[in-house]
């Protein structure tokens, strides 16, 4: 039987995504890619330092791991099917993949896909993959895959990385209005102010919000939600600007949906740094720079160039 992805969360990640290549790559932003691909060989059994979404990756693959008598076993070696896969999807070449899978091996992560396209957009290979997430540093690549229906974000390689606080928990932050949600009422919001953003959702209290990019990512994390692993947990967080009365509209939204969140914060346009830094996320999602901003001096953050704000 040929090898299938179906039925998988599957994420498709860039190798200065999962790990802090920075370094290297002021090397290929003031050179050629020859330099870099040079400097990444010299350095292939240096494993790379994790990078902003490593621990999201690291707690997500644990999902194909099964923990008997205190030994970890492959769930593939039980049951055949894994749940959770991770893809390398990156501008990389393939000689500098080799360093990107050594520093795999290095942390454990088995990671055994990848696809490198030397200065090439990646992202046509999403659709192959049908990847439930997208993550890249290069904004173009993030773009292009939100247009094709993918849920993706550009990673913020500066962001906090993830505390070590809960080992078996992966915990998400999502954003609402035109992360979750389509940006309807951010558009209203935009266009005559906050009373007529509040009028018009107080309106329509009852009427569910059409979807946004990432509830496909949402449904597949409450499938994970609903079968937790014997040792790993998800846990998820609507963290939105929104406050009463609008708030209703979205939960609504959600029990439409017939998915749980298990925290939700209606900040009123509080920052939401500080509050996501007491959440512990190892991910923020935002459709808005700014709130990218201030989270990335707390967790790791992504950029969703989305709705009205982006274009």
């Amino acid at each position: 039987m040929p090898a299938s992805l179906a039925g998988k969360l599957v994420v498709a990640i860039s190798s200065r995504a999962l790990f802090d290549f920075e370094e290297e790559n002021r090397v290929f932003e003031v050179g050629d890619d020859r330099a870099y691909m040079q400097l990444q060989l010299e350095r292939v059994e240096r494993a790379a330092k994790p990078g902003v979404a490593f621990s999201l990756v690291h707690k997500l693959l644990a999902f194909n791991v099964q923990v008997t008598a205190g030994v970890a076993v492959p769930s593939a070696t039980r049951t055949g099917q894994q749940r959770v896969e991770v893809v390398i999807l990156s501008r990389n070449d393939p000689v500098s993949g080799l360093r990107v899978f050594r520093s795999c091996q290095h942390y454990g992560l088995p990671i055994e896909r990848g696809v490198f396209t030397r200065g090439q957009s990646p992202w046509r290979y999403l659709r192959p993959l049908a990847a439930n997430l997208f993550l890249s540093a290069n904004e173009h690549d993030v773009r292009s895959a939100l247009a094709a229906g993918v849920p993706a974000a550009r990673v913020y390689p500066q962001s906090t990385l993830a505390t070590a606080a809960h080992p078996d928990e992966v915990r998400i932050a999502f954003d609402g209005d035109a992360v979750l949600f389509s940006d309807e009422a951010e558009r209203v919001f935009q266009h005559a102010g906050l009373d007529a953003f509040q009028a018009h959702e107080r309106e329509r209290a009852t009427t569910p919000l059409e979807p946004g990019p990432f509830k496909p990512l949402l449904e597949a994390l409450h499938r994970l939600q609903q079968e937790p692993a014997q040792h790993m947990r998800i846990r998820t967080a609507l963290v939105t600007a929104r406050s009463a009365p609008a708030h209703e509209r979205a939960i609504r939204t959600l029990l439409e949906w017939q998915i749980e969140v298990d925290e939700a914060m209606f900040l009123g346009g509080l920052p939401k740094g500080e509050f996501l830094r007491e959440f512990e996320p190892d991910f923020f999602f935002d459709d808005q720079t700014g709130h990218i901003e201030d989270a990335a001096l707390h967790v790791p953050a992504g950029h969703v160039a989305a709705g009205v704000v982006n274009t």
